[in-house]
């Protein structure tokens, strides 16, 4: 299996300063104190994160509904990651996925229960299992 690769750089003191995020096939961006905890414009960890785990849990539901013999025309996940002060310590407590598929031939109640079960098995969220609280909304679009 493969390793990916991944940098990143800081400059200055933590409220004041700037970082830059690069991936080795061209991914990146800026952050900043401001961007992380508060509303200002970059990028940041947890959107990173968000982004990682929405990719991750539509390619595992995209194989789980296959296996289930109700293969997909798409799936589209959206994460929402949540970094909120835990004991005096931010931490990353909750990433909330919605995911919206195309599945000919399934139902409601079976697509929910294959996306949670993918919220638990998918790589990112099984990297994350015992940290992070992470909950599937599904539903069927035509």
């Amino acid at each position: 299996m493969p390793t990916r690769t991944a940098s990143a750089k800081w400059e200055g003191g933590l409220k004041g300063g700037k970082g830059s995020f690069k991936g080795a096939t061209g991914l990146g961006g800026q952050y900043s104190f401001s961007s992380r905890f508060e509303e200002g414009p970059g990028s940041n960890p947890e959107e990173l994160l968000a982004a990682a785990e929405a990719a991750c849990f539509s390619m595992a539901l995209s194989a789980n509904l296959e296996k289930n013999g109700t293969p997909p025309t798409s799936v589209d996940t959206t994460a929402r990651c949540t970094i909120e002060k835990v004991n005096d310590a931010n931490t990353i407590t909750r990433i909330d996925l919605e995911v919206r598929a195309v599945v000919p031939n399934l139902d409601q109640d079976s697509l929910q229960r294959l996306a949670n079960q993918t919220a638990e098995t998918c790589p990112v969220s099984r990297a994350l299992r015992g940290n992070v609280q992470i909950t599937a909304k599904a539903k069927l679009s035509s």
